[in-house]
């Protein structure tokens, strides 16, 4: 078995949409490593998106879900219940935010969190407005593409959209997009397109994940907030890709000091197991009437232990300290070759464990190069290095590892990074 009779099974047997990002198959992994099909050994800087924070197969997270699969795997919770999903709603309560009382509930998706948010939403407020951001990526189910701000390749041929979404520029200081811009272009959709009272959410990701890395500013988030409360609108933050520990805290809008009405989790949530959430102020996620929430798979068991062993690695091994020295080792890396590479890299970025590399020709930010960031994964794949790539114009490249990562991997996997950067663009 290899890796390239594994790809032609693959294209023949799954379709194209789904598609994969080099032909790489994996027959192992351990923390921030893995290994393929024929023995090759790879550096992984994406953590399956953001999802291992804990590292792959961390003997925590992997000793809980033994211990939950010899019990049962599946009795659904809205059916026959367990202490488990109890157990991590209280987590999750606990450790959002801000001091009004929480609720949560299970589901199974990023895409399924997001759109029990706006169901959530509109129960609550009576209303059916959405406004979400340009660049913002919330998932691919029909509502999500709606408010997904991207439309390669996420909305390509899809269409219609559900009505009553509209979005507005995220402020970009990097792109030139200011934040008073943003501001005013949200008052604009009040005057132009819909009223306040008829707006039910604003949905925001404090970092833009596919969107390239761009952080909302405290102030900001802290304006979205006072704004909402003036127009009786729910605020709700996406953070997805954000949450467990990945920016440095908990969730990232904690260090803008403030309380989102609506919160979606995933990704980190399990270590690797499919199940994500919505948390929440308890009277909202109260409005929808009992059986409108929920789904056969929301909430597994094995997913609930998974989420349980995570909250322990995270405190036990302090990884939200861990998350900003990891930042700040890449950051170093990368601004090095910045210096080296001015007119090539034109600007690194980072929010703790969410690190960006933005690339341009001639230093000038109006010309993106996403030819080099679709290269560069490619032969950093080839050389035993996973990267993912990202942003509005398909030039960034993102550093998501394991916040478990040791460093001598990081310098390892960075000067894998920096040799085909160096071919690629000398080349």
């Amino acid at each position: 078995m290899n890796n390239a009779d594994l790809q032609k099974r693959k294209e023949s047997a799954i379709a194209r949409g789904q598609g994969n990002m080099a032909p790489v198959y994996v027959d192992r992994a351990l923390n921030a490593e893995i290994w393929d099909v024929e023995g090759k050994r790879h550096i992984d800087f994406g953590a399956g998106i953001a999802v291992v924070n804990t590292g792959h197969n961390h003997p925590k997270v992997k000793a809980a879900v033994q211990a939950q699969l010899e019990r049962f795997t599946h009795t659904c919770v809205m059916v026959s219940p367990y202490e488990s999903a109890v157990a991590l709603a209280e987590k999750l309560n606990a450790a959002v935010p801000g001091n009004t009382p929480k609720k949560s509930i299970f589901v199974t998706t990023g895409a399924e969190a997001v759109e029990n948010c706006v169901k959530i939403a509109r129960a609550y407020t009576g209303r059916p407005g959405v406004i979400a951001f340009n660049g913002g990526f919330h998932g691919r189910t029909n509502m999500t593409m709606g408010l997904t701000g991207k439309v390669n390749p996420y909305k390509i041929g899809f269409g219609p959209f559900p009505s009553d979404i509209y979005h507005i520029p995220y402020p970009n200081e990097y792109l030139g997009i200011t934040e008073e811009q943003a501001l005013a272009d949200l008052k604009m959709r009040f005057t132009c397109d819909i009223e306040p009272s008829r707006v039910a959410a604003i949905i925001i990701e404090p970092v833009q994940g596919e969107g390239g890395f761009y952080q909302a500013s405290a102030n900001f988030l802290q304006t979205l907030r006072k704004l909402c409360d003036e127009h009786g609108i729910l605020l709700i933050m996406d953070e997805i890709q954000s949450g467990f520990a990945r920016t440095g805290t908990m969730f990232c809008h904690e260090q803008a000091g403030i309380e989102a009405d609506l919160m979606t989790a995933a990704k980190g949530i399990a270590g690797g197991f499919p199940i994500s959430a919505v948390v929440g102020k308890a009277d909202i996620m109260d409005a929808p009437v009992p059986g409108g929430l929920g789904g056969t798979y929301g909430g597994s068991p094995v997913g609930c232990a998974a989420g349980l062993a995570v909250f322990d690695v995270i405190e036990e091994e302090q990884l939200c300290a861990r998350a900003t020295q990891v930042g700040a080792h890449f950051v170093e890396h990368l601004k090095g070759l910045q210096a080296e590479y001015p007119h090539i890299i034109g600007e690194v970025r980072n929010t703790g464990a969410m690190i960006a590399v933005e690339f341009v020709h001639d230093g000038d930010v109006n010309k993106p190069y996403p030819e080099l960031a679709k290269k560069l994964s490619a032969k950093a794949a080839e050389n035993g290095l996973v990267l993912l790539s990202c942003g509005i114009r398909g030039n960034v490249i993102r550093f998501l590892p394991a916040l478990t990562i040791e460093t001598d991997i990081i310098d390892e996997g960075m000067a894998i990074f920096k040799r085909c950067f160096t071919e690629l663009t000398q080349a």
